[in-house]
């Protein structure tokens, strides 16, 4: 008997998030949706989301439903551990948004967070 088990992400895409990734990238020819922390913002740290290659040497790749596959690099995994990220569309604009638990305090737009 073998056992098998899925390792668990390091943070959740919501049903959302997951239709907009899945649009977006039919355009992106290859390239992988790619989840980041980055030094700056208003707070101390920035949230990015863009479409980029895959780098064995630095980059994890998650699995997550309808086949979507979401680069991470080891610098920004403790940053964003145990996140949810969403996407919404209102009249501010449209946007990918994260929930972090992990954060002490976030600037008014939501997009930097202090640890």
């Amino acid at each position: 008997m073998s056992l098998q088990s899925k390792k668990a992400n390091p943070f959740e895409l919501s049903l959302t998030a997951m239709e907009k990734i899945v649009n977006l990238s039919i355009q992106e020819n290859g390239k992988y949706f790619r989840v980041y922390v980055t030094g700056g913002g208003c707070s101390g740290f920035q949230y990015g989301f863009k479409f980029d290659d895959y780098d064995q040497e630095e980059d994890s790749m998650l699995d997550f439903d309808q086949g979507i596959k979401v680069l991470l690099d080891e610098l920004s995994y403790p940053y964003i551990l145990g996140s949810k990220i969403d996407y919404i569309e209102d009249l501010m604009g449209a946007k990918f948004t994260v929930s972090n638990p992990n954060a002490k305090s976030t600037c008014g737009c939501g997009a930097s967070f202090a640890i």
